[in-house]
């Protein structure tokens, strides 16, 4: 450290280097602040390394006052400085109610027992059992209290219990953000932000096939409560370090619980830790409890996990092959059945279509041979790979698609035409209002074509047509201009699709300065504007296109 610079600039960048885990050098700090403090208390008080405690003491410098000996203090005339800069008056861990207790009778654990309490319901194909409203205040009174979460950034690997919500309650100085496959949870969770002003920010994930860049190396603080087989935390844990910024000083915290009676369960998730390199900081017996999951005790343990130098060389082979990662539903790992091979007859001839083309691509969630996987789909690298792709035929293997991936892949892929198989119960095939909403939304691009039962009552075929841009109305083409560009920054593709819409429409087209004007005014929060169109929630991506009918 520079001997000439300020003693308080000197500890804020010793606290800085620290990231999350300054807290306890914060702790430190303040008790410098308040008295005279020996080196040997500051080391047992506050579990410091005494090489931290040395390094807190040479950074005060000339503003320690010594008492004696062996205490030391900051000086007088500069702890109103220190407490001021460091936020010294805000350290006071909350008392945390027993994990069975009544919720505490204020307004933040009200407002927590609120929005748990309006959730959507969970979704068992997920393996989602909610967790209590007092575990949702003791999760965030817990990571409030424990690591520096002013001006951090907290990843929520999945949301299903509001995490997200409840620790920016406790402390809005937190930015969150949420990726999650549940539609449903993360409509719920922006429209919480909105009414209640919170710093979070939501993005479309289904892990196996990848994270998004809305999450991607963004956090200082993981949290997840994955599905509890090995496959699920291994996944869930992949994609928790891969939205680290802070190699250095991030954590991942963990939710996981097993039956007493199964140890070897949890030997065997706990084994997956390992696999990954990850230091085990802490464990926290029992924090968890549930409104469900008898079979564990309605409970779970908090991990506290710290990644080691030996971690980020595992990572890039963690997550491969991680497809079955539930106990429930038709992706789980006893429920899945492998497709009967005239599926992929009948959706290759779909593919082709009646002009015979050429099928340059077979994608799957787990890369086909020869084909592409869905996670590069979605992410953009996958056009490269369809050889002639404007006048090719793509075969897309979606059974099991949750929710969305039918649409994201509309999105997604630019080719003459698309042939898509899911599961005859889709939400978006089952009824006419789900096949003529999906169709309102991508209308300007493909013209659709629902087989359902096809060819086999567990099945069914959407066909997808390119529809010819010559033809469009000027919403259209703005519309149309859009769908083509799902992996640019939405306010870009938005700005330019209003100037391409307007040269169709005979007058003055609009110039690049009113157009952007135009989507500044559209009233979505700037993060939005930021991401790409097909990682947005689908309530987003309705919602924007429907917008380019106002304009």
């Amino acid at each position: 450290m520079d001997p000439r610079t300020d003693p308080i600039d000197r500890v804020a960048d010793l606290v800085s280097g620290l990231g999350i885990g300054a807290r306890p050098v914060r702790a430190a700090l303040a008790a410098l602040v308040a008295g005279s403090v020996t080196l040997d208390d500051l080391v047992r008080r506050f579990a410091l390394p005494r090489r931290l405690a040395e390094a807190l003491l040479d950074a005060l410098g000339g503003d320690l006052t010594t008492s004696g000996s062996r205490s030391a203090g900051v000086r007088a005339d500069a702890r109103v400085r220190y407490r001021e800069r460091f936020g010294l008056d805000r350290l006071e861990r909350p008392q945390l109610p027993g994990p069975v207790d009544a919720l505490p009778a204020d307004d933040v654990a009200r407002r927590i027992a609120e929005v748990v309490a309006a959730a959507p319901a969970a979704v068992q194909a997920l393996d989602h059992v909610p967790a209590t409203r007092v575990t949702a205040l003791r999760r965030a009174l817990w990571l409030d209290g424990t690591f520096d979460l002013d001006g951090a950034t907290l990843v929520c690997v999945g949301d299903h219990d509001l995490t997200s919500v409840a620790v920016c309650l406790v402390n809005p100085r937190v930015n969150v953000v949420v990726a999650d496959l549940d539609e449903d949870l993360l409509a719920y969770v922006d429209q919480q932000a909105a009414a209640l002003d919170l710093p979070i920010r939501t993005a479309y994930a289904d892990f196996r096939a990848g994270l998004p860049s809305a999450a991607r190396e963004v956090g200082d603080l993981v949290f997840t409560d994955p599905p509890y087989t090995p496959e699920g935390v291994r996944l869930f844990l992949t994609r928790g370090l891969e939205s680290l910024r802070d190699r250095a000083n991030g954590r991942l915290v963990l939710a996981y619980g097993y039956g007493r009676h199964q140890p070897a369960l949890g030997l065997k998730v706990q084994r997956e830790l390992v696999g990954l390199s990850l230091a085990t900081e802490a464990i926290l017996p029992h924090f968890n409890r549930y409104d469900g999951a008898q079979a564990i005790g309605s409970a779970s343990d908090l991990y506290v996990c710290q990644p080691t130098a030996a971690t980020w060389k595992a990572l890039p082979r963690a997550a491969q092959e991680a497809v079955t990662i539930y106990t429930h539903g038709p992706q789980s790992l006893e429920g899945g059945r492998p497709d009967a091979e005239d599926v992929m007859t009948t959706l290759l001839e779909a593919a082709a279509g009646p002009e015979s083309l050429d099928v340059g691509a077979v994608v799957a969630l787990r890369r086909p041979p020869g084909g592409i996987a869905l996670g590069d789909v979605f992410a953009g690298r996958a056009a490269a790979a369809v050889p002639n792709a404007r006048s090719a035929a793509v075969a897309v293997h979606l059974v099991g698609d949750p929710s969305t991936w039918l649409l994201r892949t509309l999105l997604a892929l630019d080719v003459r035409r698309l042939a898509v198989a899911v599961q005859n119960a889709h939400p978006a095939v089952t009824s006419q209002a789900g096949q003529q909403e999906l169709q309102r939304l991508v209308g300007a691009k493909w013209r659709l074509r629902f087989r359902r039962s096809t060819p086999d009552s567990r099945h069914a075929i959407v066909e997808a047509a390119e529809v010819d841009a010559a033809d469009l109305a000027p919403a259209d083409v703005a519309r149309r201009f859009l769908l083509d560009n799902g992996h640019r920054r939405l306010g870009t593709a938005w700005r330019d699709a209003l100037i391409k819409g307007s040269r169709r429409t005979g007058g003055e087209p609009l110039g690049k300065d009113e157009a952007r004007r135009i989507v500044d005014e559209s009233g979505l929060p700037a993060h939005v504007l930021d991401s790409p169109l097909i990682e947005l929630p689908a309530h987003r991506i309705a919602s924007i296109i429907a917008g380019l009918d106002a304009n």
